[in-house]
């Protein structure tokens, strides 16, 4: 019996090293597949070209190239790394999506700041509506709300520098700046027969979350400015002060709020949806969802409410209000939201590069795309061009949000 437990303790060892060389084999052929080359992604292993590339031609990029290495005029100033970043560049912009974009090493690095930190700007969310740079929002209590933009307005010149062939990351880093320095903006409106030029005083900018009002005929208005990471815990608060002032009826006020968070817009809702209530669906390229759910706080389930809009009300704002018409029949009072329904999701590259690609839409929980189509308010309400000189603006707005509320 001794004899026989060295003969099965080699059975053992040649099992378990054969076991390790099956693995390390594995481990290396999936870490070998994991990081080829990104050419062998796009085109399929073993030169088996997917079908959607057999009617590409990759040799017009290099035939391209080779021609403007042999004739350009100046080929001593060519810089090759620009070529590359270029083309990079041409692809995004083929793809006529204005949020997906590419970054070199620089603007990567400032892409990465301000989204981390505070900057100097005016206070206003942009976007390309179009292909025109279009104003979604101007923040509440930022230099641009005080200089006059409004939401909608078309941005023509930034300073000296037409904006219409600036891509919307080029336009951003013109208009920010340094604190206390002035940016010159050209901008057309609807009703207005010629430019208008602002002179903006850069600040830094400060978000203010929300405001409330409690009103003498019986109505709670909750303006929502934007959906920062602190929006959850405000809005709780200002849930808490509606119950406290003894109101009956609320107002939901999105109007000029460019949206943010996708996880507040889902928390800000659950105070009205019952729980598992889909507040929003993410669709990706390959028809596949990701469905948001209700937390099902509901203490505004059976408030009478209405939701206020306009065309600054965008992406978050945008899910909340289509959820709440969607589940609840809540009406929607103003004009055409911006259509702000897409998802971005930042990508590093090699060389300190990175890329921004559109990765999903937005859709309401009845299956209604928000991006580049809005939502259209169950009342619509016509806004004046400008306001009388002397007169006092009437929020027309509001006041038909009052008066549908009443009557509920």
């Amino acid at each position: 019996m001794k004899a026989k437990v060295p003969k099965l303790q080699k059975i053992i060892s040649a099992f378990v090293a054969f076991f390790i060389l099956g693995a390390a084999f594995g481990t290396g052929v999936w870490f070998g597949y994991a990081k080829r080359p990104s050419a062998e992604k796009v085109l399929g292993v073993q030169n088996q070209q997917a079908q959607e590339f057999k009617e590409v031609d990759f040799g017009l990029f290099w035939e391209a190239w080779s021609k403007l290495e042999e004739k350009f005029v100046d080929r001593a100033n060519i810089d090759r790394q620009k070529m590359v970043y270029g083309a990079i560049e041409g692809l995004t912009h083929s793809l006529k999506d204005p949020y997906t974009q590419f970054f070199p090493p620089a603007e990567s690095k400032q892409f990465q700041e301000d989204v981390k930190g505070s900057f100097g700007g005016i206070g206003a969310e942009i976007g390309m509506r179009k292909d025109i740079l279009t104003v979604i929002a101007p923040l509440k209590g930022n230099p641009a709300e005080k200089a006059g933009i409004l939401a909608g307005d078309k941005i023509l010149k930034i300073d000296d520098t037409l904006t219409g062939d600036l891509d919307l990351n080029e336009a951003v880093r013109l208009i920010r700046g340094e604190p206390g320095t002035t940016v010159r903006l050209s901008v057309v409106r609807d009703g207005l027969t010629q430019a208008k030029e602002f002179k903006i005083v850069r600040d830094v900018i400060k978000v203010m979350v929300l405001t409330t009002d409690s009103r003498p005929d019986g109505i709670f208005v909750i303006k929502l400015n934007q959906f920062t990471e602190s929006s959850g815990a405000e809005f709780r608060k200002a849930v808490q002060e509606f119950l406290r002032s003894g109101k009956q009826k609320l107002i939901l006020d999105l109007r000029n709020n460019p949206g943010g968070y996708l996880t507040m817009a889902v928390d800000i809702a659950s105070w009205f949806a019952p729980a598992g209530e889909v507040i929003a669906r993410e669709r990706y390229g390959d028809g596949k969802e990701d469905l948001y759910r209700s937390h099902g706080y509901r203490v505004l389930g059976d408030v009478p409410t209405v939701v206020l809009v306009n065309e600054g009300s965008a992406s978050a704002s945008e899910i909340v209000a289509g959820a709440l018409r969607d589940i609840k029949g809540i009406k929607l009072v103003g004009t055409k939201t911006f259509g702000k329904g897409s998802v971005q999701e930042v990508v590093d590259l090699p060389k300190d590069s990175s890329l921004k690609i559109t990765i999903a839409k937005w859709l309401t929980p009845k299956g209604i795309e928000i991006d580049g189509k809005g939502l259209e308010p169950d009342i619509k309400v016509e806004l004046p061009t400008e306001a009388k000189e002397g007169e006092e603006p009437k929020d027309l707005i509001l006041e038909k949000g009052v008066e549908v509320l009443k009557g509920l």
